[in-house]
């Protein structure tokens, strides 16, 4: 924890004594086809006068669930790291905002197309853009910043994006090479509003901060040591192995979900809602997805603010707002540097001038504050694998999956996981759905899926596990059985997701759905 001899908190991996650098294998990517009208520089613009009709009509997502999309949306062939790679100078955008795009490929040309995730009737994503081919060119090496060891790419620009006629949602920027060769950039296309939504803040601190792009990220160092890691980390540059294995792995099969449901739906990121909480502002729900590690205060000030003014939120996984971090501005754009000293909190330039920005866990000091207080369960420990235990079987949230209590999900609780911890602060009151023994580093614990309600009336959720996103894929070509996960705890936690996301989209839950009925020192009694 706090000495950070290793990696901690991560996709397979997050902060615990004595861990060890954990990695995901990807799983998988996303998009579809269909047609709108957009512009860019270098970038053909032309769509066919129906389609343009039709995107111009609504930015709004629930429009987008029965439109037609495509099967070839994934990445076929990645080929070296050196093929083609590239970054946006922005996370997100709203619907007709610009953005640049940086690119470095070895081959002569390239071409971009921009998919959306969503339903699309199975096919998961839409083509809305695509461009003309691109002349491709070899960037310079990156940057080197030695004082936070930060790598930036600060390459020329590309082109300029426009975005036109684009809904609002998750995007995959495919940058495909003419070798063949391919790679995501992922972008956001924002909602500035709201009210009556749900809206899914995606997580792009977290997965910079994971990012060993140019040989470093929070964890390591070009020699893979974590004394060598970067201090503070750049967007500007681009992603590893696929360019958006973070968002393919934690937040795809989520997306298409809500989509499915067609409940109206809003996309933020967590780096937006530090900078502006508007579009939380009469929501009807948030939804974490599957590491959102990495967190500002002010974001978690913002989410807070938000779950007291009666908006619900949903947490999808384990190891969330662990991490406080900064943004800092990058060379041309704000908020393009994430900062965390993490175990190296005496250095961090505010340790003794401004304590509650220190960058290092929400829990640490000099100004701790567990996350518990906001999520309702506290992040213990890598890596564990072990069943999902179903405590109270009754509850709402588990209606229509059959479950009886001590029914058990194998493999669905990993690799990091959450727990309630009687002696860390927490709300109330505060029912336990799920209670899941495991063994981490030698030591027998629990997991926990925990419920609450506030005085505002807002109902959180937080399943106390990494693996459920992922577990929405198992037993599927996406998934396959990845971590041992099947067909039957796919059908469980889709419909427990599906479950809090319908009750969630009606408004504050403890006003429609049955109370809370408290059971910590219940479940604990004989436990610490």
């Amino acid at each position: 924890m706090g000495t950070d001899p290793a990696p901690q908190g991560g996709p397979e991996a997050g902060t615990a004594p004595a861990r060890q650098p954990g990695r995901r294998r990807f799983l998988g990517a996303c998009a579809g086809l269909g047609l709108a009208s957009v512009t860019a520089a270098a970038c053909d613009a032309a769509a066919p006068p129906r389609e343009q009709h039709r995107a111009d009509a609504s930015h709004r997502p629930e429009a987008e669930r029965d439109r037609p999309g495509t099967p070839e949306w994934r990445i076929t062939s990645r080929g070296p790291a050196p093929a083609i790679a590239g970054y946006a100078d922005r996370v997100s955008v709203t619907p007709g905002e610009e953005c640049g795009l940086y690119v470095s490929t070895t081959a002569s040309s390239f071409r971009v197309s921009a998919f959306r995730v969503g339903w699309y009737g199975g096919s998961q994503a839409r083509l809305v853009w695509s461009s003309e081919r691109i002349r491709g060119r070899v960037r310079p090496e990156p940057r080197f910043l030695p004082g936070t060891r930060t790598v930036r790419a600060d390459w020329p620009r590309t082109l300029t994006l426009g975005t036109a006629g684009w809904p609002e949602g998750a995007y995959l920027l495919r940058l495909e090479a003419d070798s063949g060769h391919q790679r995501y950039v992922p972008l956001i296309v924002r909602s500035t509003r709201g009210t009556g939504r749900t809206v899914l803040m995606h997580a792009p601190a977290t997965w910079q901060a994971y990012n060993r792009w140019g040989g470093y990220s929070l964890y390591a160092g070009a020699s893979g040591a974590y004394a060598a890691r970067s201090l503070a980390v750049s967007f500007d540059r681009p992603y590893d192995a696929d360019g958006a294995e973070k968002f393919m792995v934690y937040e795809r099969a989520a997306v298409v979900l809500a989509e499915r449901l067609g409940i109206p739906l809003a996309y933020t990121t967590g780096t937006d809602v530090h900078r502006d909480p508007g579009v939380l502002r009469g929501a009807a729900a948030v939804v974490c997805l599957g590491h959102d590690e990495y967190w500002t205060p002010e974001q978690r000030r913002h989410v807070t603010q938000a779950r007291d003014a009666g908006t619900n939120v949903l947490f999808l996984g384990a190891n969330t707002c662990f991490r406080r971090v900064r943004l800092e501005p990058g060379e041309t754009q704000p908020d393009r540097t994430v900062v965390c000293y993490k175990s190296s909190v005496r250095a961090d330039p505010c340790y003794t001038t401004q304590p509650a920005l220190v960058t290092t866990d929400f829990r640490q000091a000099p100004a701790p504050d567990p996350e518990s207080s906001l999520t309702g369960v506290l992040y213990e420990g890598y890596p564990t694998d072990a069943p999902y235990v179903v405590h109270a079987a009754d509850h709402w949230l588990y209606e229509g999956t059959g479950v009886r209590p001590g029914d058990g999900f194998d493999h669905l609780v990993g690799v990091e996981y959450d727990r309630v911890t009687p002696t860390s602060p927490v709300p109330e009151p505060l029912e336990i759905t799920a209670h899941s023994s495991l063994v981490c580093d030698g030591r027998r614990s629990h997991s926990d899926s925990a419920y609450y309600t506030t005085p505002s009336g807002a109902g959180v959720f937080a399943t106390g596990t990494m693996r459920w996103v992922e577990a929405l894929m198992a037993g599927t070509s996406d998934g396959g059985r990845h971590h041992g996960m099947d067909a039957r705890t796919r059908d469980f936690v889709s419909r427990t997701t599906e479950n809090a996301m319908r009750a969630f989209a009606e408004g504050p839950a403890a006003r429609h759905r049955p109370a809370v009925r408290p059971n910590v020192s219940e479940v604990y009694k004989d436990r610490a």
